[in-house]
């Protein structure tokens, strides 16, 4: 058996960025540039560009790759830049990959081919074959929900064999099947649900991939910075204090790109628009998330 911590290949808290557009609907990459910043400096140490949060099937390649170079430029060379390149075409995903690689990306986030519900052996096929096109490390990204396709937990065991393959963004809520993974390879477990930060940080989770994080980057770094510190009880205060952000953001029936967009834009921080088919949040839906952010920077 495995260590319980794994080391982060990609730091600890990411933030999953939304992507800044124009009043126009193109490109904000100096919005984007100061949001990075933003999140950097009050306690994100990577950025996971360009995923779903970030609205990445309406933008275009050349976007992906413009967007990337643009915050390695805001942030630096500390700070771990992870490109989503996911699509549901093999050989697209790894175009994506070599490009990222390119732009600045110091990793991948590669989601299950979506839509065409491959077989747990197409899955892992997929996956090897764009690790072995890019020099980048993987973070396989487990979302069924979204995708219609798990990442079985034996197939994830028979992925970690490869050298490329690093970390895991968990959207699964499937505790059971992570801690599966977790003691049996030393992939890094990232929670991609912000309601199961805490809990799989507890059992070895390396760090978290964060929506709500856009919004208060601060309050997510501290719940595991509590943790590390051996102060659990803390820990759990900060996490349970959250929820109400979390479920404003997270579970009121709209995508998460939506709720944070509204929030970013109601606290005066680049956004923008949402593409088609995404349509903007509601007056009384942005009224709710700013109410449950001012509560919980209240303390």
């Amino acid at each position: 058996m495995t260590s319980t911590r794994k080391s982060p290949p990609f730091g600890r808290t990411l933030c999953a960025m939304i992507t800044p557009f124009t009043e126009a609907g193109a490109l904000d990459l100096g919005g984007a540039q100061r949001l990075a910043a933003r999140l950097v400096s009050q306690g994100c140490d990577g950025l996971v560009l360009n995923g779903t949060t970030g609205e990445s099937p309406t933008t275009t390649d050349e976007e992906k790759a413009r967007l990337v170079t643009a915050v390695r430029e805001a942030v630096g060379d500390g700070v771990a830049l992870v490109a989503g390149v996911g699509t549901s075409d093999t050989r697209h995903t790894a175009e994506l990959a070599l490009a990222a690689g390119k732009a600045g990306a110091d990793g991948v986030l590669v989601v299950t081919p979506y839509y065409s519900k491959p077989p747990q052996e197409s899955v892992a096929a997929h996956f090897r074959q764009v690790a072995d096109a890019s020099e980048l490390p993987v973070m396989l990204y487990d979302i069924p929900g979204r995708t219609g396709t798990r990442i079985e937990p034996d197939t994830m065991i028979r992925l970690a064999e490869h050298p490329r393959i690093v970390a895991v963004k968990d959207c699964s809520y499937d505790l059971l099947g992570a801690q599966k993974v977790l003691a049996r390879t030393d992939l890094a477990y990232y929670a991609g649900c912000d309601e199961h930060v805490l809990a799989l940080y507890a059992v070895g989770g390396a760090g978290c991939v964060s929506t709500v994080a856009n919004a208060v980057p601060a309050h997510i770094a501290s719940i595991l910075a509590a943790f590390d510190a051996g102060d659990t009880a803390r820990a759990t205060r900060l996490q349970l204090a959250a929820m109400p952000l979390i479920e404003a953001m997270m579970g009121a029936g709209l995508p998460g790109t939506v709720t944070a967009k509204a929030l970013l834009a109601r606290l005066g921080l680049p956004a923008g628009p949402l593409r088609a088919p995404l349509l903007p949040a509601g007056r009384e839906t942005a009224d709710g998330l700013l109410a449950a952010y001012e509560a919980l920077i209240a303390g």
